[in-house]
């Protein structure tokens, strides 16, 4: 979302008047927005504890699992000291399971913070990650080199 709000009022509204409802409207806008933020992070974040349990046997702590709108050259990143996984806003918009992928991918690095092999086996785990990759290079999300981040 933008961060920009274009409110048109009548002609012939007093400045105060204008002032008053202009702010009355955004407040309302921002509270939607804020609400329907958290809603979305709230599922994202009950979606990697289901793959948690799944994939990783429930064994990975983490602090935070959201969306974010900056990443713009990558589609998640995970800082393992602290346990927080961003992922970018452009996945809202793929398949379940190929979301499904990133978070997989993303819990791994709590695991093995790089690409190793023993990362890759984390990941393939999951059982359509080599589906997933194609599917975000075909995106050009994906850096075919690295299979996807």
């Amino acid at each position: 979302m933008g961060n920009t709000v274009e409110v048109r009022v009548p002609a012939g509204m007093s400045p105060d008047r204008e002032k008053e409802l202009v702010d009355r409207l955004v407040a309302r806008l921002r509270a939607r927005v804020s609400r329907a933020e958290r809603l979305r992070d709230e599922d994202l974040m009950s979606r990697a504890r289901e793959l948690n349990r799944r994939y990783f046997e429930g064994k990975l702590q983490f602090l935070s699992v959201r969306y974010v709108t900056n990443q713009h050259s990558r589609f998640g990143s995970c800082t393992p000291d602290i346990g927080t996984i961003r992922l970018s806003d452009r996945l809202t918009k793929v398949p379940d399971w190929v979301r499904d992928y990133v978070l997989v991918h993303e819990l791994a690095h709590l695991v093995q913070p790089n690409h190793s092999p023993d990362f890759w086996q984390l990941v393939h785990r999951y059982p359509r990650a080599e589906r997933a990759i194609g599917y975000l290079m075909a995106l050009g999300l994906a850096e075919e080199d690295e299979g996807g981040e």
